[in-house]
């Protein structure tokens, strides 16, 4: 048994397909199979159930997935406490962002992490929360920036900041510039949302059910930049957007009209997190820090402005 079929085991429970996971682990599909078979043969027992159309985890399978996440992140903690013995102001930091939060935050942070820990390299992976979830469980991050909740004790989880939502809307809906904006103000109107596997998703779907607003269901973006060019050319919906997204430098359509709400904004806490038995943890929280205090107008909405430059 080796860390690397354990990780292409971890990649089949993930995938639910062979195919799939292999490329995940840059292998052929026939290596990954031999390679899973190979380590049901050790063990003694089936951790794949095979089918035509679907793969499944045996009972043993799950629970053995279970202990091989905690086996590569135990590993990953040593590798770390061994860089850090070295330097602990040092080295790579693999840091999972979202694709709706990731490309707005880092470049505000960036210059300030490099200023304070000039050796330390940050590298980004961006992908939904699930699948960071799962490569911070098994150590292939050290650490993620991720919307609230996320329930799990071996988790460490630091507060970074509340990003309010902003009403993104074309320039003539009945809601642009309206000055005390409310959420019940959304009531029948329809949202434009991304598609299933955004944490966004879900957390705009919460508002609209407070707000009696429905999903403009034969729409679904697979990124911010669609959804806001979507609601621009009018194709008769409406969407939540989240403040730093929207903050210049961010380009944005001439025709689009961002709202505040009055009062307190429905709004999504970012958090960052990593393993509890993580050994950087000084200097994850250092970096932790440094992304708490983004400077204040960023997550202010009525600095906004409206219109588009």
């Amino acid at each position: 048994m080796n860390l690397r079929d354990l990780s292409y085991l971890i990649a089949v429970a993930e995938e639910r397909h062979f195919g799939r996971a292999a490329e995940a682990c840059f292998v052929s599909q026939p290596t990954l199979s031999t390679q899973i078979r190979k380590l049901e043969s050790e063990l003694g027992v089936t951790l794949v159930e095979r089918a035509r159309g679907r793969v499944l985890l045996t009972p043993v399978g799950e629970k053995i997935v279970e202990r091989a996440r905690a086996a590569l992140g135990a590993v990953a903690d040593m590798e770390a406490l061994a860089r850090a013995a070295r330097d602990p102001e040092a080295g790579i930091v693999q840091l999972g962002v979202l694709p709706t939060s990731g490309p707005y935050l880092m470049p505000h942070v960036l210059r300030r992490v490099r200023e304070r820990y000039p050796r330390v390299q940050l590298r980004l992976v961006e992908e939904k929360t699930d699948a960071l979830l799962s490569r911070l469980r098994t150590g292939g991050l050290d650490a993620v920036i991720c919307a609230l909740p996320v329930e799990d004790a071996g988790l460490h989880v630091e507060p970074l900041f509340e990003e309010p939502f902003v009403l993104a809307t074309p320039a003539g809906h009945r809601l642009a510039g309206k000055d005390d904006l409310g959420i019940a103000d959304l009531a029948g109107e329809q949202l434009l949302l991304l598609e299933h596997g955004h944490c966004l998703r879900d957390q705009a779907l919460d508002v609209c059910r407070m707000a009696g607003a429905a999903e403009k269901g034969q729409f679904q973006a697979t990124s911010l930049e669609t959804l806001r060019e979507m609601v621009a050319v009018d194709v008769g919906g409406i969407t939540l957007l989240p403040l730093l997204a929207v903050q210049p430098p961010v380009a944005r359509p001439h025709s689009l009209r961002l709202t505040a709400f009055a009062g307190r904004a429905p709004a999504r806490r970012m958090a960052m997190l990593w393993r509890a038995s993580a050994v950087p943890a000084e200097l994850l929280g250092g970096i932790a820090t440094i992304i708490r205090h983004l400077p204040a107008h960023l997550l202010d909405p009525t600095t906004l402005p409206v219109h588009a430059a």
